[in-house]
């Protein structure tokens, strides 16, 4: 895939947009929006704070709310299965069959000097998650008639999306893992598990989304008003789309609601096959939900990579790629069912207790908690909306170096995942599963202890 360099430039040139470049790119937006016939003052032009890979801009051309939604970089892109163009359009396919998505109004051109993306109209409501846990248990309901829309979608309307193949799947997971170093045993014990339990290909190949999930829909007085996000759409499995919503990160503390955060998985599935979805399989749920935690534990570890390949400098980026700690405490917790009853009943090694400070001068750790302070007290008031948000990812940055300084053990171990993934130490290896819950518990304490899981795994873990 090739892109423009000019666009890259113009991306990297836009990417952190002070007063003046802010004007200029209401200007270059009012030009582009002219060639689609959208004519008017472009106003209210701001940067969400959403979004993990893509940039979306909210702002007002004439009286019409639209979003621009674009790459970071060309690089970023580089090597991915579907352009933005391919994401326009599958989206226009997806409004043409009656799913609840945003009309897209307009794809850039290098002329535009906008970068890669596309203006589409922006919906009602918010993706707030937040908001949408907090809507009636209805809401589930009208995500999964959506996600059945989606998965009577013509294919052959969508013969450009690349196809997903759960036995080819699984081995390209193994080569992401491999180049990411492939030293993290939680990992390599959920490869070795999606490796021993694929499940025979689908009949029919589907539409499927790929990355929806609370976070990724929109809502408003607690009604579905749009599906967002299509990046990821494909050809494959449609469980897949039920197992990802339902993974432990996208239900942001629904720990007791595993069916979105909203309701039960039963419920969930039954809304959805009497939208028109097909059969719930139990066993082809859980491999996609297995599948897709160790996806995302891959993706962040890939995060990391990019910032330090200059694809995406962001500060985000960098505590994203901390992130994969959760995603193996998921991976445990998931898996831990199919270890002999003497492993889940062994208690765990001992903890390692953190270093006491000397008296004296401030430690590393202490000039950090005095940088988090200033920041929130002197900073802090400062400023708002994205700036504000960024503010708080560089203050979680700041937290995870004081508590890798403090504690943090390194969570890599290349032989033991050789091991694991070789298949000659498994979860009936006396002694293994206590090991890597440990090993969990204390990474997870020192990268993002504030995650909803690990309080729960503690409870059942150390006073097992």
């Amino acid at each position: 895939m090739t892109h423009d360099l000019q666009r890259d430039a113009t991306i990297a040139h836009t990417a952190d947009l002070g007063t003046d470049s802010l004007a200029d790119l209401a200007v270059a937006l009012e030009r582009a929006l002219a060639r689609a016939g959208r004519h008017g003052a472009v106003t209210a032009l701001r940067r969400l704070s959403g979004g993990a890979n893509m940039e979306s801009w909210l702002f007002t051309c004439g009286t019409d709310p639209l979003v621009l939604r674009r790459a970071p970089s060309a690089q970023w892109l580089a090597g991915r299965a579907l352009d933005m163009a391919g994401e326009a359009r599958v989206i226009r396919h997806a409004v043409a069959g009656g799913v609840p998505a945003p009309e897209v109004v307009l794809e850039l051109v290098p002329e535009d000097g906008l970068g890669i993306g596309f203006v589409m109209v922006a919906l009602a409501g918010s993706a707030d998650p937040e908001l949408a846990l907090s809507s009636p248990p209805s809401l589930a309901a009208e995500i999964a008639g959506a996600m059945a829309r989606i998965h009577a979608l013509d294919p052959a309307g969508a013969d450009h999306l690349p196809v997903l193949e759960t036995a080819a799947g699984v081995a390209q997971l193994a080569a992401q893992f491999d180049a990411a170093g492939g030293d993290r045993p939680i990992i390599a014990l959920g490869l070795a598990w999606l490796r021993a339990h694929v499940p025979p290909p689908v009949p029919h190949r589907c539409v499927v989304h790929g990355d929806l999930r609370i976070g990724n829909v929109m809502v408003a007085d607690g009604r579905l008003t749009g599906v967002l996000d299509w990046e990821l759409a494909h050809l494959g499995d449609g469980h897949e789309d039920l197992a990802y919503g339902c993974m432990t990160v996208w239900r942001f503390g629904r720990l007791d609601k595993q069916g979105l955060g909203l309701t039960d998985v039963a419920t969930l599935a039954n809304a959805y096959t009497a939208a028109g979805g097909e059969p719930f399989d139990a066993a082809r749920f859980r491999f996609w939900l297995v599948y897709r935690t160790v996806w995302w534990a891959l993706g962040c570890l890939e995060m990391g990579r990019a910032w330090r390949s200059g694809a995406d400098r962001s500060l985000e980026r960098v505590v994203v790629s901390r992130r994969a700690a959760e995603q193996e405490l998921d991976l445990l917790l998931l898996l831990e069912s199919d270890a002999p009853q003497a492993e889940r009943l062994r208690a765990l090694p001992a903890a390692q207790p953190p270093p006491v400070p000397a008296d004296g001068e401030a430690q590393a750790g202490e000039i950090l908690t005095a940088i988090a302070e200033w920041l929130a007290t002197t900073v802090k008031p400062r400023l708002d909306g994205r700036e504000r948000w960024e503010l708080a990812v560089a203050r979680n940055a700041l937290g995870i170096v004081q508590r890798d300084i403090a504690a943090r053990p390194s969570p890599c171990d290349r032989p033991l995942a050789d091991a694991i993934l070789a298949v000659t130490t498994g979860l009936a290896t006396p002694g293994l599963l206590a090991d890597l819950r440990r090993r969990a518990l204390t990474t997870l304490a020192a990268d993002m202890p504030k995650y909803p899981a690990l309080a729960l795994a503690r409870a059942q873990w150390e006073h097992a």
